[in-house]
């Protein structure tokens, strides 16, 4: 392949796997009865469930862990071509970019979502794994920091060089929100460990490193998510159909910071005695209401863009941007369904959102594969 073409926000496609494979777990989770703790395999009753929850279940377990295994063999996939890539003039020049840079936080994006799913989903399915959680947070937590320096150092270069490099602000897309994105996602799982873990250190430690990135996430989405919409009012008009996508960017940051507040609440549960219920019941409530008009409003400006372009068999790789918030809808679903009202209509409404985003992957991995060459292109559009 011509490695000066690559481009980093293929692991969106990565994350986009491990996002649906993450959906079935929060379902497990948030709206089933279980035992104490994270959910398993072993408690899901299978065998005593009716007949329409015994289908539904081993669709979700399956969807799970056929996911899960997409992610992973993505994620090697990727990071190979992305090491080759690195080498080229392209990635230099991209790396000085303002306008462009943020597509190289997709890898830290991608990889923090693997941590999720093996605490999440490869945990649920291997019982020796939920049986020994306690042994791995160590580990866990190291593996973690790494990637959290790793990261917290790129993001700062890369504003380091939003300040020092002259560029066009009115040129920004909601593809500038990938910077608080990987932030998130970082945050996301270190409040996991700080939730888990029973060690005070371990859980101190991660709780302090994800309060550091957290802030810095939600400054940096206050920001920018004001500095894009005043520089789309100022514009005439909607942008260029590849950066369409990116308009429903905000919702997975927003998720992400609720999950990550919802954890830092059991965090403060657990190791310093603090009631938090209404708590969790005002932010994650908050953050999905928040969601909810927003999807609606994203939807009613993507409404031509669906009907004229993405319908019409073409593909650019920001159409990646389309599984995250879909998924991360659903994912939020449940934490209210456990925290406010466990209702019909909103438990039909988190399936729904799971069918559409595993859908939604289909179509574009199809699309990605013929664009490779992997496929028959067979009449698609490929645009870079």
């Amino acid at each position: 392949m011509n490695w000066e073409k690559f481009n980093p926000l293929m692991f969106l496609m990565a994350l986009g796997a491990g996002g649906i494979s993450v959906i079935p777990f929060a379902i497990f989770q948030y709206t089933t009865e279980h035992g104490k703790g994270l959910v398993t395999i072993s408690q899901m009753g299978h065998g005593s469930l009716s007949l329409i929850n015994e289908l539904l279940f081993r669709f979700l377990e399956v969807a799970m862990a056929v996911f899960a295994i997409i992610h992973i063999v993505l994620m090697v996939g990727l990071f190979k071509k992305f090491n080759k890539w690195r080498k080229t003039d392209a990635y230099k020049e991209m790396l000085k970019d303002p306008l462009k840079n943020t597509a190289l936080l997709a890898p830290f994006v991608a990889i923090s979502m693997t941590l999720n799913v093996f605490i999440g989903p490869i945990r649920f399915f291997i019982q020796s794994f939920a049986d020994n959680l306690q042994a791995v947070m160590l580990p866990a937590l190291i593996v973690w920091g790494i990637i959290w320096v790793a990261l917290m150092r790129f993001d700062i270069k890369l504003l380091k060089i939003a300040f020092e490099e002259d560029f066009d602000i009115s040129k920004i897309s909601f593809g500038w929100l990938l910077h608080p994105f990987a932030l998130t996602m970082l945050t996301v799982t270190g409040t996991g460990i700080a939730a888990l873990a029973k060690d005070a250190s371990i859980a101190h430690t991660a709780a302090f490193m994800s309060m550091t990135s957290g802030t810095m996430a939600a400054f940096l989405l206050t920001v920018k998510v004001i500095s894009i919409f005043k520089s789309h009012y100022a514009a005439k008009g909607l942008p260029e159909k590849q950066f369409l996508p990116s308009f429903l960017m905000v919702i997975p940051n927003v998720t992400l910071l609720a999950i990550s507040a919802f954890r830092i609440g059991h965090y403060l549960e657990q190791h310093f005695a603090m009631h938090m219920g209404p708590y969790f019941l005002l932010v994650m409530t908050l953050a999905f209401a928040f969601e909810t008009w927003y999807l609606l409003f994203g939807l009613s400006l993507l409404k031509d863009y669906f009907t004229k372009y993405f319908f019409k068999k073409e593909f650019y790789v920001s159409q990646w941007g389309l599984v995250c918030p879909i998924v991360a809808y659903a994912v939020l679903g449940s934490f209210v369904y456990a925290v406010f009202v466990p209702s019909l209509l909103l438990y039909l409404t988190i399936l729904a959102a799971t069918f559409v985003a595993i859908l939604l992957f289909t179509i574009l991995f199809i699309r990605q594969g013929r664009c490779s060459g992997i496929l028959s292109k067979n009449g698609i559009d490929c645009l870079s």
